[in-house]
């Protein structure tokens, strides 16, 4: 019997069949820390927008912007991140209390 033509059996982990457990949680960590990076950015650009949005707003009032479509825009760029990093988080919470309440 020739069992050249089968090949390394060390080739199947990189399709996932042969990962030890040390790899998983290596992966696991990596899609955390992914997670937790897009996470924190959505909120570090939801601070900018908002900051962006307040100084639209003194500069309005302070008559050194007279273009209200600007101010319209910055306010509304703001409004838009806040309500989708709520949105999220709200979705981040209701997979926690999931997986809170799942029983072994």
């Amino acid at each position: 019997m020739n069992i050249q033509s089968i090949g390394n059996i060390g080739e199947l982990s990189k399709y996932g069949g042969l990962q030890s457990s040390t790899e998983t949680k290596e992966n696991r960590n990596l899609a955390f820390e992914t997670l937790f990076d897009a996470a924190a950015n959505m909120i570090k650009d939801t601070n900018r927008f908002t900051n962006e949005a307040e100084e639209a707003e003194m500069a309005f009032s302070l008559g050194l912007l007279d273009n209200t479509h600007e101010l319209q825009v910055a306010q509304q760029k703001a409004n838009l991140a806040l309500q989708y990093t709520i949105a999220v988080r709200n979705q981040v919470l209701d997979a926690y209390k999931e997986i809170m309440n799942l029983q072994f």
